[in-house]
C-alpha cells in the first residue's frame, strides 16, 4: 500500500497491542515484518511502495512518498493540493 495510510496502526489495532512501530512521518516501517495474530493468521507489515506512474514529480508529495520537511521545493505540491480544493473552502468565506 501506499506510505502513511494505517497499514502498522491497522496490525496494532487487529493485534491489540503494539506489535509494529508507527509515526507520522513517512519511512517508520524498514524492513518486512510478519505478526501473528491467532493461530491461523499472520500479517504482513510492509514499507509503503510508490510506483512510478510517469506522473510529474510533484505528484509524488501528494502520495505520501516523501516527508514535507524533505522537499526542495514544498511550494509545488502545495499548489497541486489547492487546485483540488473548492475556492469556498480554501477562502474561508
Amino acid at each position: 500500500g501506499y506510505p502513511n495510510v494505517g497499514k502498522s496502526s491497522l496490525i496494532n489495532s487487529l493485534k491489540r497491542s503494539r506489535a509494529c512501530g508507527v509515526g507520522a512521518m513517512p519511512g517508520v516501517t524498514r524492513c518486512l515484518q510478519a505478526v501473528q495474530l491467532d493461530r491461523h493468521i499472520r500479517l504482513l507489515d510492509c514499507p509503503g511502495v510508490v510506483l512510478d506512474s510517469g506522473d510529474p514529480p510533484a505528484a509524488a508529495p501528494l502520495r505520501g512518498a516523501l516527508a514535507p520537511q524533505r522537499l526542495r521545493d514544498p511550494l509545488t505540491p502545495a499548489c497541486a493540493i489547492l487546485r483540488r480544493c473548492p475556492t469556498q473552502q480554501v477562502s474561508g468565506d
